[in-house]
């Protein structure tokens, strides 16, 4: 096949740009800090929502567990909860902002030129394509001309402005699938991490002993306890898990922002006690509060360890719990009733 060339100029010249800093988002606070900041704040935010839920008995008929459940079942106070939380989200914070100073300066301007590249990769490809498409019935040369492009020669070293469909489709890939592919493998990444290191922490007596068990005194989760973890599983599992997801998907500190917040927002909600069918975060996937509430009673602590997005790995390796709705439900019930019935008799 024979493609005709029309020399141009080289289609860089045509977005020439400078960049500057870019601009913060939010209260004029750099990106690399509000990333530190904006978890946190999104953490104790939404566990005062659901506390004040759970002290003005509002929605109460979502509720997983009774008070007298929260007031029997757990070994230790809020208190505590609260104070172990707060250290967790200090060393956090220091070890965000000891990395973020590192961080260069984030400067944009020069969008253009990179969706320029990716219509120049989107041609290439292109042309490598075309000598294989008459196996399949198409007739490449008319393709060309009913797509109104004119090919470059592989080997012509020049190269030709692009045409409105490349930079379009280029722009979608820019601002759309890459971001996309990248929260996706950050999710993966995370859900892989944590599902192994805490299935680990229950398989091994040792591990579970020492540093999980702390996690499992809340037999009745709640929002504020989601982090309540030893300071080295919390560092292991939660701060060093995030940070190889956000260096592994090649985010943006912009793009880890929303992140990181997001998997708090997920993290508190799986926490909350609070079974509500509403709740977008607890509709999009079967990893939800009900599903990790199961994991922390005793009877479900060897299941579901799966967290904070989807079920995938419990899936595969058959870890999750098994019984039907109904008699989960039962199981409910008389946890509800023996709690009920310790508080009378004290």
């Amino acid at each position: 096949m024979t493609l005709n060339v029309t020399a141009s100029a080289d289609p860089y010249m045509m977005f020439s740009c400078t960049e500057s800093p870019l601009q913060p988002l939010l209260f004029g606070i750099p990106d690399k800090y509000m990333i530190l900041v904006l978890p946190v704040f999104a953490y104790w935010s939404l566990s005062l929502f659901f506390y004040a839920l759970d002290e003005g008995g509002y929605l109460s008929k979502y509720k997983l567990h009774t008070p007298a459940e929260f007031l029997k079942r757990n070994r230790v106070s809020m208190r505590h909860v609260i104070q172990d939380v707060l250290i967790q989200h200090l060393f956090q914070t220091i070890l965000g902002a000891i990395l973020a100073w590192q961080e260069p300066e984030i400067y944009t301007g020069c969008e253009n030129r990179n969706i320029l590249a990716w219509a120049l990769w989107l041609r290439h490809c292109f042309v490598r394509a075309l000598p294989l498409m008459p196996f399949i019935g198409i007739d490449g040369t008319q393709l060309v001309k009913q797509l109104s492009i004119t090919m470059p020669l592989v080997n012509s070293g020049t190269s030709l402005a692009p045409t409105k469909p490349e930079m379009l489709a280029a722009s979608l890939i820019y601002w759309i699938v890459v971001p996309a592919f990248q929260y996706l493998l950050a999710t993966f990444f995370v859900d892989t991490w944590q599902y192994f290191i805490h299935r680990a922490m229950h398989t091994h007596p040792w591990l579970y002993r020492t540093f999980h068990v702390r996690h499992h005194r809340l037999y009745v989760p709640y929002a504020f306890g989601a982090l309540y973890n030893h300071p080295l599983e919390g560092f292991l599992e939660d701060t060093v898990g995030s940070l190889l997801a956000f260096k592994t998907a090649g985010m943006s500190v912009r793009q880890g922002m929303w992140f990181f917040t997001f998997s708090t927002v997920k993290t508190v909600d799986d926490h909350s006690g609070f079974r509500l069918p509403w709740d977008p975060l607890q509709c999009i996937t079967d990893n939800n509060a009900f599903y990790h509430d199961i994991h922390h009673q005793s009877w479900g602590m060897k299941s579901n360890f799966s967290q904070p997005f989807t079920s995938f790995w419990d899936r595969l390796f058959g870890t999750i719990w098994k019984e039907s709705q109904k008699d989960t439900d039962v199981r409910y019930e008389r946890g509800k009733k023996s709690a009920v019935q310790v508080y009378k008799e004290e």
